[in-house]
């Protein structure tokens, strides 16, 4: 049976990471709570002139093998299991000696930080710990007289709860801990078994788990009458996960899944070789463009599509300055996401009070290797990321013609965009710049010709008589199943095609590539994104 409030008389403190700790056990001690603690943290709680019992006095067990056995024993977990309304449990602590511990605060040797530093197999071994989670979950599991602290950023929590309960906590208080500690152990017991997979090379072992640590509640998700949250995987690739919010209100469950694809796009195009920009709108980008600055970039990629960059999302591949910000601010835009930002820039964007700025201190490398998860009923489908790269040196050209350097570079550029159009992905480009985009349609016929219409609304718009996608090359994401969709580019002005080829109809398609004056390659690689 449960108690609402259970005072506080003891506590085990045990922690690796130190932060806050002094702060924590001068509270407990100044409302005369009992110390006991282990190694490291003993130490440095006694070296600030606290009293503290080191565990190995309760166990009467010295901490041996390399501090691989210190806790597990039946005189700390019998301290935290026992029911404390239970005569047979008070009889048994009793009769073996063993006293309450009313409140836990544990945390875990740095498995993920050791794995991310590179540590050979041996040190990520000996940063799994065993103790800490055998100690959390026996408390979580009496929470019933048992507090259980496993963050640094609950300490003010608890003090809080026992300044309100002279000293207690309430049941609520200790089941929210208990449901925290659960899924902390969860989460690290998972990451201990993907990295192992990863070590012994076991691509599809019988159990997999994912696991986050919350960031934000959001308004809602895609629709109003849909409740959504944010939750961090820890992954340190730079994006919208790591971003540092400058302005603007909080994101959206729409304005995530937009920046980050807005992120990983421009992150296609090195700033080594010259200034990025990508503006996204519903996953899909509207324009892409390099540029011999980024406000010639955001102008060129503004310009292939005007009308669907409103309210849409910029990424840009470096540091964003004064007359970039000028620009962007002359139409609404959701969010702004960067490397960096000029204070100038900054400045010209806090007059814009609902644009929310990102800076992201580094782009994310797109050789990256990680995995994608997407839920269906009943399961996960777990994919690799898609870092396949194409370099000039891999292209196949296949028909009479071949292509000019310029159609090859321009080739590239468009090739790179297309690997983040939904499919059916069709993009042309010309002169580092998109000029049509077809996104998301059932046939590639029909992807073809609405990017081609696009293109020509925009020539439109922008007063140029030809459709800017005359003497411009076209990307393809799969092959073309059919020649109709290359003779389509072929009418809209395209002089060159790069696609993965692999059709049946290949022949069938080259022939007519040929017969057209077209040059196309085969990149022998698929981008679908679906």
């Amino acid at each position: 049976m449960s108690h609402d409030c259970v005072k506080i008389r003891r506590a085990l403190l045990s922690v690796s990471d130190k932060t806050g700790l002094i702060e924590l056990a001068t509270a407990l001690n100044s409302r005369g709570i009992e110390l006991l603690s282990t190694g490291g943290t003993a130490k440095s709680i006694r070296e600030v002139g606290l009293p503290v019992r080191d565990v190995s006095e309760i166990t009467g067990f010295p901490e041996m093998m390399d501090g691989r056995v210190k806790t597990l024993h039946p005189m700390v977990h019998g301290g935290l299991l026992a029911l404390r309304d239970n005569k047979d449990h008070v009889d048994a602590m009793n009769s073996h000696g063993i006293i309450e511990i009313d409140l836990l605060v544990v945390n875990l040797y740095p498995f993920e930080e050791t794995v991310e530093k590179g540590e050979d197999y041996a040190s990520c071994i000996e940063n799994i710990d065993i103790g800490g989670p055998a100690m959390i979950r026996a408390a979580a599991k009496n929470h019933g007289f048992v507090s259980v602290v496993v963050d640094v950023e609950d300490y003010n929590f608890l003090i809080e709860e026992l300044n309100s309960n002279d000293g207690s906590t309430t049941l609520k208080f200790r089941q929210k801990l208990a449901q925290n500690a659960y899924a902390l152990t969860g989460a690290y017991d998972a990451a201990v078994s993907t990295w192992m997979a990863g070590a012994i090379n076991e691509s599809t072992p019988r159990r997999k788990v994912i696991s986050g640590k919350f960031s934000q509640e959001m308004r809602y998700g895609e629709n109003p009458h849909q409740s959504a949250s944010f939750y961090l995987s820890g992954n340190v690739r730079p994006g919208v996960a790591s971003a540092k919010q400058h302005q603007g209100k909080e994101l959206s469950y729409n304005n995530i899944n937009d920046t980050d694809a807005a992120f990983e796009l421009v992150s296609e195009f090195s700033p080594k070789d010259g200034p990025a920009v990508a503006i996204i709108k519903h996953a899909n980008p509207c324009g892409v463009a390099k540029g011999v600055s980024l406000v010639d970039a955001y102008n060129k990629a503004l310009n292939c599509d005007q009308t669907s960059a409103f309210g849409g999302i910029i990424a840009l591949n470096d540091t964003l300055d004064g007359e970039t910000a000028e620009q962007i601010c002359q139409i609404f835009t959701e969010v702004v996401i960067a490397p960096s930002a000029t204070d100038e820039a900054k400045a010209i964007f806090a007059n814009k009070k609902n644009l929310r700025l990102l800076t992201t201190e580094d782009l994310p490398n797109v050789k990256d290797e990680g995995q994608i998860w997407r839920q269906v009923s009943g399961g996960y489908l777990i994919q690799d990321r898609d870092n396949g790269l194409i370099k000039q040196k891999d292209l196949k050209v296949v028909t009479r013609r071949m292509p000019t350097d310029i159609e090859i570079r321009d080739m590239l550029f468009a090739w790179k965009v297309a690997k983040h159009v939904k499919s059916n992905a069709i993009v042309y480009a010309k002169d580092n710049v998109t000029v049509g985009i077809g996104a998301g349609q059932m046939n590639r016929l029909d992807s073809t010709r609405i990017a081609a219409r696009k293109s020509k609304d925009m020539a439109n718009n922008i007063g140029i008589n030809n459709p800017l996608t005359i003497g411009s090359v076209v990307a393809s994401d799969a092959f073309f199943p059919f020649s109709d969709g290359l003779l389509a580019a072929a009418e809209a002005g395209a002089t060159a095609i790069i696609q993965p080829g692999g059709s049946m109809r290949d022949d069938e398609v080259i022939a007519a590539a040929n017969e057209a004056g077209l040059a196309m390659v085969f990149t022998n690689m698929r981008h679908f994104k679906h």
